[in-house]
């Protein structure tokens, strides 16, 4: 005979899979996006392959977790929702924001059944600015310096995109202060 955390967890799981399905059909944005193309992420590379994070931007996230690809992907410890869950087109600089009502209708249910998070890693703006609202700096680099006020909860990262190498040379203290604290509170967190 089974426990009732067998059960309790049986539960969650389909209830997670049919929460999953329906982000999968998810279309309420359709109507704002040249296409629709309901992804992992919003960028090309990874709507193109159905895998978050599988892009050089993916490869420098996982370095700075100092994490291997194959750990980056287990279910059991790592959760991965972007802040737009489908491909958002490109605009005149690169890939167009996620769409607004994205985040506010999906994050509440998702993160209600991964009950287990200590640590959310808010990587980029868009994550920032939905999860933190007015707690959030004036720019991503304040924001990025004061991280020790949003822990134990979120660590605030800028997003990994090749196109902010350009911040990451400006704001050298970020290799230097955040990323070795970055690595020990991930590593703490997937420790328990």
């Amino acid at each position: 005979m089974a426990n009732s955390t067998d059960f309790i967890m049986r539960v969650k799981s389909a209830q997670f899979a049919r929460l999953l399905a329906e982000v999968r059909a998810c279309r309420i944005c359709e109507a704002h996006l040249p296409n629709l193309i309901v992804g992992q992420a919003p960028g090309r590379r990874v709507h193109e392959s159905g895998i978050p994070w599988n892009d050089p931007s993916g490869d420098l996230l996982r370095e700075w977790l100092r994490i291997a690809r194959e750990d980056f992907y287990d279910e059991r410890r790592i959760a991965i929702v972007p802040a737009g869950l489908c491909y958002p087109g490109t605009g005149g600089s690169g890939d167009l924001p996620p769409r607004p009502e994205c985040a506010p209708h999906w994050h509440p249910r998702l993160r209600a059944l991964l009950p287990r998070i200590r640590l959310t890693l808010l990587i980029g703006a868009y994550a920032q600015a939905y999860y933190l609202g007015t707690r959030r700096k004036k720019t991503l680099a304040e924001t990025v310096r004061a991280r020790d006020e949003y822990l134990p909860e979120f660590f605030p990262l800028p997003h990994p995109s090749p196109r902010n190498r350009l911040w990451m040379k400006r704001n050298a203290w970020f290799e230097r202060e955040v990323l070795p604290q970055l690595r020990r509170r991930f590593k703490a967190v997937r420790m328990i």
